[in-house]
């Protein structure tokens, strides 16, 4: 069974979900680590911050999206830890699971609308097609 497990998450409907499929797979084995990955993409980072220049909560806002995976793997007492990283989201995640070896990676299918999914291609597709290990897409 999988010991070490990434979920790529953005904290969007679909992420929700392949983070209920990564924490059940995480759960049959006891000895499994799941590590959730959040990737702040700079021209996002860019508009945040001018759209809430005089707010402290921007940067509140990435945890927060974080709050739904780290209370399922707390009900679910399998091991955890949540990295967050910068870049493009889709070489960044493929870089991280290349180098650190892990035995599967779940993501969801789908963070964009489907216009900007069709101009610039998922992320998803992205990692499916460049890790080195098994990738689970959920739907």
């Amino acid at each position: 069974m999988y010991k070490k497990i990434l979920l790529a998450a953005d904290g969007s409907e679909h992420s929700q979900r392949a983070a209920d499929n990564a924490i059940n797979l995480a759960s049959c084995n006891p000895n499994s680590k799941l590590e959730i990955v959040y990737v702040v993409d700079h021209d996002k980072v860019k508009s945040e911050v001018l759209s809430n220049w005089n707010s402290a909560e921007y940067k509140d806002k990435r945890k927060d999206r974080m709050k739904y995976v780290e209370k399922m793997a707390q009900k679910a007492g399998i091991s955890y830890e949540i990295k967050m990283l910068q870049g493009d989201p889709g070489p960044v995640i493929v870089d991280y699971v290349n180098k650190n070896r892990f035995d599967l990676v779940v993501i969801g299918s789908r963070g964009l609308n489907g216009l900007q999914e069709f101009v610039l291609g998922s992320v998803s597709h992205k990692v499916a097609k460049r890790a080195n290990c098994p990738v689970l897409i959920v739907k």
